[in-house]
């Protein structure tokens, strides 16, 4: 099992936005020194609390201050862009961090981006398909273009001036293009079924339990069926909101403290999914009331917390329950306490995920060690 880091990123309202993003930035650069396979980032334009414009511009930002991770955008929503400004911009970070991309793209998942940039009545998920359609040929073939997609038209034929060098349109370093992703978080997501079709790595989000997740990959292995496709769970990744300390109680002080990183964030969420109406989508058990649904219930069922035996412990059964993932995604909190968050990090690199893969009986927990230490 290989080890990931997904950001939101998720601040508290208020906080100093410069003080946020150089968290961000120091979280990015810990998870390249501790050895994470992957580090990714989401998008968003009006949410104080996330407000990351631009995940291509920060990995541009953090791809010369790390050395060997790979840096995924969690996601792009296509629907916002012009496909060729897309792949355009996809393929200058392409070369900006040589072989280390990983396209996560999507619908956008925020209302108020949606009323803002007035798609508040759109077919994203047709758009965000089309928009990598025609992505997927601009990479793959040079000018006179005249591709007819269903929301967008790209064509380019009159001002072709190859001997100049007049509009050529750049391709990816990686060939034909990155690896590309999904976010899914819904039960039984129809995204799972798109992720099957079109051979897009699904990753199911930290904010929803366990049984959804394993809904995920039962649709997964659905949809690859109907296809003659034998699933391959190394493709899938799962994120979840994990903290570890050196014993079980420390970690439960940290996640359970009132206003504290995890506290606030899960308080946060239920909050928003209230307004929405759909907070019944929050419930730890396929069976819970969501009349007796509460942030705390919320808290204490979706984050895996515990010294590193225990967190190792819980990891396993995780993937036991829901399915073979081939990566774990840690989600990143606010840094509310530095040095425990940083310490957490710490911890499931070096110890938790060497016994995980020990008892998986990929990697003995010393090989492990090793190669982090190198």
């Amino acid at each position: 099992m290989l080890l990931s880091f997904f950001m939101m990123p998720l601040h508290s309202v208020n906080r100093h936005y410069p003080t946020a993003l150089a968290e961000d930035i120091e979280a990015f650069k810990l998870a390249d020194e501790l050895g994470f396979e992957e580090a990714w980032i989401g998008e968003h334009y009006s949410a104080e609390i996330e407000q990351i414009s631009s995940p291509l511009m920060f990995l541009a930002h953090m791809a010369p201050q790390t050395k060997r991770i790979k840096l995924g955008t969690g996601v792009l929503p296509l629907p916002l862009y012009h496909p060729v400004m897309a792949a355009s911009h996809v393929a200058l970070l392409d070369h900006l961090a040589p072989g280390r991309l990983l396209l996560g793209i999507g619908t956008g998942g925020l209302g108020s981006d949606f009323e803002v940039f007035g798609m508040e009545d759109a077919d994203r998920n047709a758009m965000m398909l089309d928009s990598i359609a025609i992505m997927k040929k601009i990479w793959a073939s040079d000018p006179p273009y005249d591709i007819e997609g269903k929301f967008w038209n790209v064509k380019l034929s009159r001002s072709y001036w190859p001997d100049l060098g007049v509009g050529i349109l750049p391709k990816t370093l990686t060939r034909p293009h990155p690896p590309l992703a999904v976010s899914v978080s819904s039960p039984y997501s129809g995204s799972m079924r798109v992720a099957a079709r079109n051979d897009f790595m699904p990753i199911s989000a930290n904010f929803v339990a366990s049984w959804v997740v394993k809904t995920h990959w039962e649709t997964y292995c659905d949809e690859l069926g109907k296809l003659g496709k034998t699933p391959d769970g190394s493709k899938w990744r799962v994120a979840r909101s994990i903290h570890v300390a050196d014993t079980d109680a420390e970690a439960e002080r940290v996640v359970k403290k009132a206003g504290g990183a995890y506290d606030w964030y899960y308080d946060y969420m239920f909050q928003v999914y209230q307004r929405m109406g759909a907070a019944g989508l929050l419930a730890p058990f396929r069976d819970t009331d969501p009349a007796t649904i509460t942030p705390q219930m919320v808290r204490d069922h979706f984050v895996i917390y515990g010294s590193p035996e225990t967190v190792a412990r819980k990891i396993l059964e995780l993937r036991e329950e829901v399915g073979p993932f081939g990566t774990l995604m840690m989600t990143s909190h606010e840094w509310e306490d530095k040095p425990a968050m940083r310490r957490s990090m710490e911890l499931l690199a070096r110890r938790v995920m060497p016994i995980v893969n020990a008892a998986l009986g990929e990697t003995a927990p010393g090989e492990e060690l090793s190669a982090i230490a190198v």
